[in-house]
C-alpha cells in the first residue's frame, strides 16, 4: 500500500516539477491553484492563448499550464458529473474518458444499498472515484483501490473536494492483493482500454474477467462493470446480467453476484426513468411478418440484453426481419422500452424514389436511422437535397431480407 501525501506535503507551488504529475496535482490543490481554477471555470478554450498570457503575468507558468489543462478536463467532465461536482473535482484524461456517468453510478449504488446488510464496499480499480462517490452518498463506507499513484491521489482529492473523505478510504495498491473479506460487498471495474484503444476480449481486461468473477464469488454480494458488448456466453451461470442505458445511450453492463440477485436473469435498465425489463433465461424467437402501421425501435439496453422478444410480445407485434431489431405492429403501443413511429411509406431501396417522395412531402428536416444497411446517414441526407418546412424519419433496413426504406413520423405520446 502506498501512503498518499496530503496537498500541503508537496513542494511549494513555484517549485513544483511540471514533469511530476503528483506534484502538479498537489500544486492545483493549494489555495493559489484553487483560486486559479475558480477563475478559469467559464474560460473559452478558443481564447486559451490570450488567457494563458494574461495569467502568466501573476502566476507561475507551469501552474497556469496545469490549471488550463485541468479546466479543459472539468469542462468535459460536466457531461458525466454535472457542473456542481465537476468544477470541484480533479481529473486525468483517462479518468474523464473511463469514469461512470453519475446517473449510472447512482443507480448501481442505490441497488447496492437496497441489498440487505451492505454497509461497506471494496471498490477495486476505482479510477478517479466516480463510483466510490456514488456509494458514499447513499451511506456506504468505501475502500477505493487503484494501482496507479496519480489516479489514486486524484480519487482521494475528489473525496476530499466533495466532503466524503470520512466515508472513502483510498489505497494505492494492486487490487489482486487486497483482502476483501472485511467488506459486505465488492465492486470491480476492470480497465477495458489499452495502448491500442478499447479491449473487447474480457480476458484481456486488467484484471481479467475470470479473476474479477472469482473475487466476486468470494464476497457475500458483488458487481462487476463490463463492456455492454460482452458476449452472452461470457456471462457465467452464477451472475445476473444487467445492461444500463442513460438517455437512450447504452453505457455499460453489470454482472451481479451473491445474495438477493437472480442468477441467469438478463435485465435491461433504462435511465433516468429507472424502468427495468427482465427475463429469467433466453426468450423464444419472436415471429416475423410484414410491416404494419407502426414501427418500434427498442432501447439499446433491451437489444443488448436480448429482450426484444419481450417487446414483441407486449405490443402483439412481430419483427420486420429475423436479423433486425425493429418491431412492427398494427396497433399503437406506448412503452418505456421502445420508441414508436407511425409509418406512412414503404419503398424498396431506391435513392431516386426516396428523393422524389421527400420533395413531394416538402421535407426539409430528415432523421435517418439504420439497421442492416451500409449507407451513411450524412451521405443520404446530402443526396436528398432537402427543402421544405416538414420533417420526416427514414429507416434504412431489411424487410424479409430485402433492402427497404420506411418513412414515417414519431408517434405522439398521450
Amino acid at each position: 500500500m502506498n501512503a498518499l501525501p496530503p496537498p500541503d506535503a508537496a513542494r511549494p507551488t513555484a517549485e513544483a516539477d511540471p514533469a511530476d504529475p503528483l506534484a502538479v496535482l498537489a500544486a492545483l490543490r493549494t489555495p493559489q491553484g484553487t483560486a486559479l481554477l475558480d477563475e478559469l471555470r467559464d474560460h473559452d478554450p478558443a481564447r486559451e492563448l490570450a488567457t494563458a498570457t494574461r495569467l502568466r503575468r501573476s502566476h507561475p507558468a507551469h501552474l497556469v499550464s496545469a490549471a488550463l489543462g485541468q479546466a479543459r478536463l472539468r469542462q468535459r467532465a460536466v457531461a458525466k458529473f454535472g457542473a456542481a461536482d465537476a468544477y470541484r473535482m480533479f481529473f486525468t484524461p483517462d479518468g474523464v474518458e473511463q469514469a461512470t456517468r453519475t446517473p449510472v453510478a447512482t443507480h448501481r449504488a442505490e441497488r447496492f444499498a437496497r441489498l440487505g446488510g451492505v454497509r461497506s464496499v471494496a471498490d477495486l480499480c476505482c479510477g478517479i472515484g466516480g463510483d466510490a462517490i456514488a456509494l458514499a452518498r447513499v451511506g456506504i463506507s468505501v475502500l477505493a483501490v487503484d494501482r496507479d499513484p496519480l489516479t489514486a491521489q486524484v480519487a482521494r482529492a475528489n473525496a476530499e473536494a466533495l466532503g466524503l473523505q470520512d466515508r472513502i478510504e483510498v489505497r494505492c495498491a494492486d487490487v489482486t492483493e487486497i483482502d476483501t473479506t472485511p467488506y459486505d460487498a465488492v465492486f470491480v471495474d476492470p480497465a477495458r482500454r489499452g495502448g491500442r484503444g478499447r479491449i473487447f476480449d474480457p480476458e484481456a481486461y486488467s484484471p481479467p474477467l475470470s479473476w474479477a468473477t472469482e473475487a466476486a464469488l468470494k464476497a457475500p454480494r458483488a458487481a462487476l462493470k463490463i463492456a455492454p458488448g460482452v458476449p452472452h456466453e461470457a456471462v457465467g451461470p452464477q451472475a445476473e446480467a444487467e445492461w444500463i442505458s442513460d438517455g437512450g445511450d447504452v453505457k455499460e453492463a453489470v454482472l451481479w453476484f451473491g445474495e438477493d440477485v437472480e442468477p441467469g436473469t438478463f435485465r435491461a435498465t433504462l435511465l433516468p426513468s429507472g424502468a427495468t425489463l427482465s427475463a429469467a433465461g433466453p426468450l423464444p424467437a419472436p415471429p416475423v411478418g410484414p410491416v404494419g402501421r407502426y414501427l418500434y425501435e427498442p432501447d439499446g439496453a433491451v437489444i443488448r440484453a436480448h429482450l426484444v422478444a419481450a417487446v414483441v410480445e407486449e405490443c402483439g407485434g412481430r419483427l420486420v426481419d429475423e436479423t433486425i431489431a425493429y418491431v412492427t405492429a398494427d396497433e399503437p403501443y406506448v412503452s418505456p422500452y421502445a420508441t414508436g413511429y407511425e409509418i406512412t411509406d414503404q419503398l424498396p431501396f431506391n435513392m431516386k424514389k426516396l428523393k422524389a417522395l421527400l420533395r413531394e412531402r416538402r421535407v426539409g428536416v430528415l432523421t435517418v436511422k439504420k439497421r442492416g444497411s451500409a449507407v451513411e446517414p450524412e451521405e443520404l441526407r446530402r443526396k436528398m437535397k432537402l427543402q421544405g418546412p416538414n420533417a420526416a424519419t427514414v429507416f434504412l433496413t431489411r424487410v424479409a431480407g430485402a433492402p427497404t426504406m420506411l418513412v414515417g413520423q414519431p408517434m405522439k405520446r398521450p
